[in-house]
Protein backbone atom coordinates (compact mmCIF):
# COMPACT_ATOMS: atom_id res chain seq x y z
CA UNK A 1 0.00 0.00 0.00
CA UNK A 2 1.37 2.99 -0.84
CA UNK A 3 1.26 6.59 1.82
CA UNK A 4 0.51 9.66 0.65
CA UNK A 5 0.71 12.42 2.91
CA UNK A 6 -1.92 15.55 2.91
CA UNK A 7 -0.54 19.15 3.88
CA UNK A 8 -3.41 20.94 6.00
CA UNK A 9 -3.11 24.67 6.79
CA UNK A 10 -5.47 26.93 8.89
CA UNK A 11 -6.55 29.83 7.49
CA UNK A 12 -8.44 32.94 7.90
CA UNK A 13 -10.34 32.67 4.94
CA UNK A 14 -9.76 29.15 3.01
CA UNK A 15 -12.21 29.95 -0.57
CA UNK A 16 -9.61 33.25 -1.03
CA UNK A 17 -6.42 31.52 0.04
CA UNK A 18 -7.36 28.42 -2.17
CA UNK A 19 -7.95 30.57 -5.27
CA UNK A 20 -4.08 31.85 -4.67
CA UNK A 21 -2.50 28.30 -4.30
CA UNK A 22 -4.13 26.89 -6.95
CA UNK A 23 -2.56 29.68 -9.22
CA UNK A 24 0.52 28.55 -7.43
CA UNK A 25 0.39 25.23 -8.34
CA UNK A 26 -1.81 24.50 -10.55
CA UNK A 27 -4.01 22.38 -8.46
CA UNK A 28 -7.61 22.12 -9.12
CA UNK A 29 -10.40 21.45 -5.97
CA UNK A 30 -10.84 18.21 -5.23
CA UNK A 31 -14.46 16.85 -6.04
CA UNK A 32 -16.29 15.77 -2.32
CA UNK A 33 -15.66 12.44 -1.19
CA UNK A 34 -18.34 10.01 -2.83
CA UNK A 35 -21.65 9.43 -2.53
CA UNK A 36 -21.79 13.26 -1.70
CA UNK A 37 -22.57 16.20 -4.50
CA UNK A 38 -20.83 19.07 -2.23
CA UNK A 39 -18.57 19.24 0.76
CA UNK A 40 -21.05 20.69 3.52
CA UNK A 41 -23.12 17.26 2.57
CA UNK A 42 -20.33 16.02 3.24
CA UNK A 43 -19.39 18.03 6.52
CA UNK A 44 -23.12 17.13 7.50
CA UNK A 45 -22.59 13.93 7.71
CA UNK A 46 -20.46 14.15 10.98
CA UNK A 47 -23.26 15.77 12.71
CA UNK A 48 -22.29 19.17 12.65
CA UNK A 49 -24.28 22.62 12.55
CA UNK A 50 -23.53 24.41 9.33
CA UNK A 51 -22.74 28.10 11.00
CA UNK A 52 -20.44 25.95 13.17
CA UNK A 53 -18.31 23.94 10.41
CA UNK A 54 -16.31 26.86 8.98
CA UNK A 55 -15.04 27.29 5.98
CA UNK A 56 -12.77 24.92 4.03
CA UNK A 57 -11.20 24.06 0.86
CA UNK A 58 -9.52 21.02 -0.42
CA UNK A 59 -7.06 21.13 -3.61
CA UNK A 60 -5.59 18.41 -5.53
CA UNK A 61 -2.65 17.88 -8.04
CA UNK A 62 -4.53 17.37 -10.90
CA UNK A 63 -1.78 14.65 -12.18
CA UNK A 64 -2.39 13.13 -9.09
CA UNK A 65 1.99 13.55 -8.14
CA UNK A 66 1.57 16.05 -5.22
CA UNK A 67 0.40 16.60 -2.21
CA UNK A 68 -3.34 17.21 -1.16
CA UNK A 69 -3.30 20.97 0.18
CA UNK A 70 -6.28 20.90 2.91
CA UNK A 71 -7.19 24.85 3.65
CA UNK A 72 -9.38 25.41 7.11
CA UNK A 73 -10.55 28.28 8.34
CA UNK A 74 -9.80 28.85 12.21
CA UNK A 75 -11.11 31.42 14.02
CA UNK A 76 -7.85 32.62 16.10
CA UNK A 77 -5.39 34.90 14.04
CA UNK A 78 -2.00 33.16 13.32
CA UNK A 79 0.56 34.34 15.92
CA UNK A 80 3.95 32.34 14.98
CA UNK A 81 6.31 31.71 11.71
CA UNK A 82 4.77 28.48 10.23
CA UNK A 83 7.64 25.45 10.76
CA UNK A 84 6.21 24.28 7.34
CA UNK A 85 6.41 26.07 3.93
CA UNK A 86 5.83 25.10 0.18
CA UNK A 87 8.99 25.55 -2.37
CA UNK A 88 7.05 26.08 -5.63
CA UNK A 89 9.55 24.30 -8.17
CA UNK A 90 9.08 25.83 -12.03
CA UNK A 91 11.62 23.53 -13.28
CA UNK A 92 15.29 23.36 -13.99
CA UNK A 93 17.20 24.17 -17.08
CA UNK A 94 19.16 27.87 -18.65
CA UNK A 95 15.63 29.64 -18.56
CA UNK A 96 14.83 28.60 -14.98
CA UNK A 97 15.45 32.15 -13.73
CA UNK A 98 12.89 34.12 -16.07
CA UNK A 99 10.33 31.45 -15.87
CA UNK A 100 10.83 31.73 -12.15
CA UNK A 101 10.45 35.91 -11.98
CA UNK A 102 7.45 35.14 -13.97
CA UNK A 103 5.79 32.51 -11.50
CA UNK A 104 6.88 35.15 -9.22
CA UNK A 105 4.72 38.24 -10.83
CA UNK A 106 2.01 36.39 -11.32
CA UNK A 107 1.17 35.29 -7.54
CA UNK A 108 2.35 39.05 -7.01
CA UNK A 109 -0.28 40.15 -9.08
CA UNK A 110 -2.44 37.42 -6.81
CA UNK A 111 -1.79 39.15 -3.87
CA UNK A 112 1.41 37.73 -2.68
CA UNK A 113 4.57 39.39 -1.95
CA UNK A 114 8.40 39.18 -2.07
CA UNK A 115 10.22 39.02 1.26
CA UNK A 116 13.22 38.63 -0.80
CA UNK A 117 15.05 37.60 -3.71
CA UNK A 118 18.63 35.36 -4.05
CA UNK A 119 19.41 36.52 -7.73
CA UNK A 120 19.60 33.44 -10.27
CA UNK A 121 18.22 30.66 -7.57
CA UNK A 122 15.00 31.69 -5.83
CA UNK A 123 12.86 34.12 -4.36
CA UNK A 124 11.28 33.84 -0.85
CA UNK A 125 7.57 35.18 -1.10
CA UNK A 126 4.41 35.40 1.18
CA UNK A 127 1.08 34.38 0.36
CA UNK A 128 -1.82 36.70 0.90
CA UNK A 129 -1.97 35.32 5.05
CA UNK A 130 1.74 35.80 5.31
CA UNK A 131 2.41 32.81 5.11
CA UNK A 132 6.23 32.23 3.80
CA UNK A 133 6.93 30.18 0.33
CA UNK A 134 9.36 29.98 -1.87
CA UNK A 135 9.59 30.00 -5.91
CA UNK A 136 13.20 28.26 -7.53
CA UNK A 137 14.13 25.88 -9.75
Amino acid sequence: MTLRIDLTFDTRDATSLAGFWKLALGYEDEPPPVPFKTRDEWAASFGEEPDDAGGGAWLQDPEGVGPRLVLLDVPEPKVAKNRLHIDVRVGKGPDAWPRILAKVEALVAAGGSVLSTFDGHHVVMADPEGNEFCVGA
